[in-house]
């Protein structure tokens, strides 16, 4: 997905276990909550549930809860449901990702495949119209679930008034006060700017400007070498940009990726014409003149350099959106970074007020914050739940792909734990060879007393749908010998994780 994430310590930082739940550091023991609810409430309330936020998290609450037969409404005020996600995010970035993809296939990788093309051009416009049709038409669909399922959509501006009361002032004019027994915060998450320079969406932009820039930019340069960087910088570049990606750290990815994975990553987004300053802080900008002027040196101090391009994108990272929400009013709690303080049930201070989604702990990720809404939903419903945050995957929509899920080498060897590491190429793979898309590997990375997968990580073709396998071994406590020792089926790319899975607890057959 299109995301920005946080360092993949900060989840196991941020919570602590107690069984199968994660529980934030700074958790309110639940019994301090006894007493907050209000005796014959029920009776005033006009609705079950009010959900502020109709993004991923927002918007999958409201199924849940109308599927669980909660009088429910989920206010957003975007206009369209889906959050950034399915509107300047995940999706729309899929789009030009697959599209700008099939562009440069068609360019630079067909003589070989025995295919001649003529004349190849670039209709940008149309590329954006694909995408915008993918997005209308996803939007609608949410619409359609929350009405199949009823729950009332309200377009417009939630805030609090009391504990237990949310006005709204509508996107048509006037406003609209709802009671509610339980109340969902999900307003998600912001792209975080860059001090001195001025984010105007057409020259400096956020990942929302570089979904859909007019024209393709002789000169792009992107301040941060995460994942949402990396898929923008992948996109531009395909289709004639000039690209170069400055990082402050000395990997590119962000923390969560693998050292050995971003390595090579870095080596074949490079052969593909990206450029990278790793290691490297931006210090200024200047964007006065016809080009954008930025500042580098190197991120311990050194020579400076200036960068000249004619796009900036900022892609160092979002933050908790929360603004608007009178928070004050009723008590709730922000941490130092400006998530939502919660425990282990996402209650907030007020047992009848959840949070979940990128506004409160956890990666930013769209599917764990659907995760969290269907937890949500059950633990007001039935009173128990269960997201396993040690079971989170992450997808770098590049090409090849990067996808990983549960700790990196770095992580258990830091932890102490003695680990046995298989990995297989897929330059050994039948399926990847015949379709001349060789680049990457499999990663597994085992306990070496129990064969216990602590963590898989993939780079090549298809490894964002190959991940799922991973995840759910992960999730079921699988070692890699049962990986192994399950047929797949030939000629796969899945094969090569079976022998990954091999090479970890005995020998690879085929390499």
């Amino acid at each position: 997905m299109f995301r920005a994430v946080l360092p993949r310590a900060s989840p196991r930082s941020a919570f602590r276990h107690a069984g199968s739940r994660a529980i934030p550091n700074n958790f309110v023991t639940p019994m301090i909550f006894i007493g907050h609810s209000k005796r014959g409430f029920a009776s005033e309330a006009d609705h079950d549930l009010v959900i502020i936020g109709g993004g991923v998290a927002g918007y999958v609450a409201a199924i849940k809860a109308g599927q669980e037969g909660l009088k429910t409404a989920c206010i957003e005020k975007r206009g369209t449901l889906g959050g950034t996600c399915l509107n300047v995010g995940c999706i729309p970035s899929k789009s030009l990702l697959n599209n700008s993809h099939l562009y440069h296939q068609v360019l630079h990788d067909t003589k070989k495949r025995g295919i001649d093309v003529g004349d190849v051009k670039l209709n940008l416009t149309q590329m954006m119209k694909a995408k915008d049709t993918a997005v209308e038409g996803l939007t609608k669909g949410v619409e359609f679930l929350l009405k199949k399922n009823g729950a009332e959509y309200i377009k417009g501006t939630g805030s609090f008034v009391d504990a237990n009361t949310v006005k709204v002032v509508l996107n048509d004019g006037g406003e609209k006060t709802l009671r509610a027994k339980n109340i969902i915060i999900a307003t998600g998450s912001e792209a975080t700017g860059f001090p001195g320079l001025n984010i105007d969406e057409k020259r400096i932009v956020s990942s929302t400007g570089a979904l859909a820039l007019a024209e393709v930019p002789k000169k792009m340069t992107v301040i941060g070498g995460g994942i949402i960087g990396l898929e923008m910088a992948s996109v531009w570049s395909r289709l004639g940009a000039e690209v170069t990606v400055v990082e402050f750290l000395g990997q590119i990815g962000g923390p969560g990726m693998d050292a050995e994975i971003s390595k090579q990553a870095q080596k074949i987004l490079g052969k593909q014409g990206i450029k990278f300053k790793t290691n490297t802080k931006v210090m200024s900008g200047d964007d006065s003149g016809s080009t954008i002027s930025l500042k580098v040196e190197a991120a311990k101090g050194g020579k400076e350099e200036t960068l000249d391009a004619d796009v900036v994108l900022v892609a160092i990272g979002r933050r908790p959106y929360t603004d608007g929400l009178n928070l004050e009013q009723v008590g709730i709690e922000k941490d130092e970074r400006g998530r939502l303080i919660i425990d282990q049930e996402y209650r907030t201070k007020l047992p009848h007020v959840r949070v979940i989604g990128d506004c409160t702990f956890g990666p930013m990720l769209a599917h764990k914050a659907e995760e969290e809404a269907v937890a949500a939903i059950e633990y007001i419903k039935t009173g128990y739940g269960h997201v396993n945050y040690a079971a989170i995957p992450s997808v770098m929509y590049t090409h090849p792909e990067v996808a990983w899920v549960g700790q990196t080498e770095a992580e258990i060897k830091a932890s102490g734990v003695k680990y046995n590491v298989g990995t297989f190429p897929f330059s050994a793979n039948s399926r990847a060879k015949t379709n001349l898309d060789t680049e990457g590997l499999v990663k597994f990375i085992a306990d070496a007393e129990t064969d216990r997968i602590l963590g898989v990580h993939i780079i090549g073709p298809g490894a964002g749908e190959m991940i799922a396998e991973a995840t759910l071994a992960i999730e079921y406590g699988a070692s890699s010998e049962d990986i192994a020792r399950t047929c797949h089926a030939h000629p796969t790319l899945s094969e090569a994780f079976k022998e990954a899975a091999m090479a970890t607890y005995s020998k690879a057959i085929h390499f």
